[in-house]
């Protein structure tokens, strides 16, 4: 093999590297995905913090989502009681009605709660993260 095609005697050049998220976290979101009832307990490393509760469908998470935007009071509440269903019309343009036929990109939990070293934990009802965010993960959670 001579020099021009030995790849380790070429030139350096810059290489932009991507996050890429976790196939098979993507393949267990995508499964849970299919039913709306399904709730599995995980545990995930983003940011060098620990975030745990139950991995739910995007369904379950937009129903839950949109009764939490509903019980907000206040100047400017019934704005926010349309976002769910606005939310959905532009993904439905953009992919159509069938939508994306790509693996999961976003990750949904309920019953969170984040753990980042000793500052304590936040306890979130709802949580949606990208897949790309997550550098690991465990089923369960912590005891």
């Amino acid at each position: 093999m001579n020099a021009e095609r030995d790849p380790l005697h070429q030139p350096a050049a810059p290489v932009v590297a991507e996050p890429v998220p976790d196939v098979q976290l993507q393949m267990l979101v995508r499964l849970v995905g299919q039913d709306a009832e399904a709730a599995l307990p995980i545990t995930l490393v983003i940011g060098g913090g620990f975030l745990h509760g139950d991995l739910i469908s995007h369904a379950s998470w937009r129903a839950d989502w949109a009764r939490t935007l509903r019980g907000i009071d206040g100047p400017g509440a019934q704005v926010l009681e349309q976002f769910p269903e606005q939310v959905d019309e532009a993904v439905a343009d953009r992919h159509g009605y069938q939508g994306p036929r790509r693996l999961p990109q976003w990750i949904h939990l309920r019953d969170a709660t984040g753990i980042a070293g000793t500052s304590g934990t936040v306890v979130l009802p709802l949580w949606r993260g990208r897949l790309t965010d997550v550098s690991g993960w465990s089923l369960g959670r912590p005891h």
